[in-house]
């Protein structure tokens, strides 16, 4: 199939995957099979390329050092290129990164400043995240508190936070009390 128009047939190149053959001005030519593709199909997903790995980039870590390595090929060659770096000298157990704080999304390195064993749940946590309520400790869902243990319902919620109060009232917890009470006058 020859690509273009009548007026230009040199332009563009006809879709080489079967049953698509669509005339693209701007074709795609795949890396690994050398052929012509649309948009549709320019991906090796898409038309089924039988060298999908060509070109495919892939990062593996080191269990020793926490070092970083791509690889760019098969999957079978990631055990020969780890024992590989193990016996070249970089991979030292000394550069292994420093443990991090477990809860989602924190990346905050645990240093001996900046760690705390939850007394909870015995977990190991960074101090943004030392209080129960903030690593979804496991025992602080469970009735340890007073609210939890009165049962489910508001009013005996209430309840116990009013007996917590102890007979403060929380109105007047800042200024003196005074016998008489305040009052407007009306104009």
């Amino acid at each position: 199939m020859a690509g273009g128009t009548e007026a230009f047939p040199d332009l563009g190149k006809h879709c080489q995957f079967s049953g698509c053959h669509q005339l693209d001005f701007l074709p795609f030519k795949c890396q690994a099979c050398h052929k012509v593709f649309c948009v549709e199909h320019r991906s090796c997903k898409s038309h089924e390329c039988p060298e999908p790995e060509y070109n495919s980039r892939k990062v593996i870590i080191c269990e020793i050092c926490s070092t970083s390595i791509e690889i760019t090929g098969k999957e079978d060659q990631e055990k020969m290129i780890l024992e590989k770096h193990e016996k070249s000298g970089n991979c030292d157990p000394r550069k292994k990164k420093k443990p991090t704080c477990p809860v989602k999304r924190c990346k905050e390195t645990l240093t001996f400043s900046n760690r705390t064993i939850c007394k909870t749940c015995r977990l190991e946590v960074c101090l943004k995240h030392r209080f129960p309520a903030d690593h979804a400790c496991k025992q602080a869902s469970s009735s340890t508190t007073p609210a939890a243990a009165a049962g489910g319902s508001w009013n005996e919620k209430f309840l116990v936070a009013f007996g917590l109060r102890n007979g403060k009232d929380c109105g007047k917890s800042g200024r003196p009390s005074s016998s008489t009470t305040p009052f407007l006058k009306a104009y």
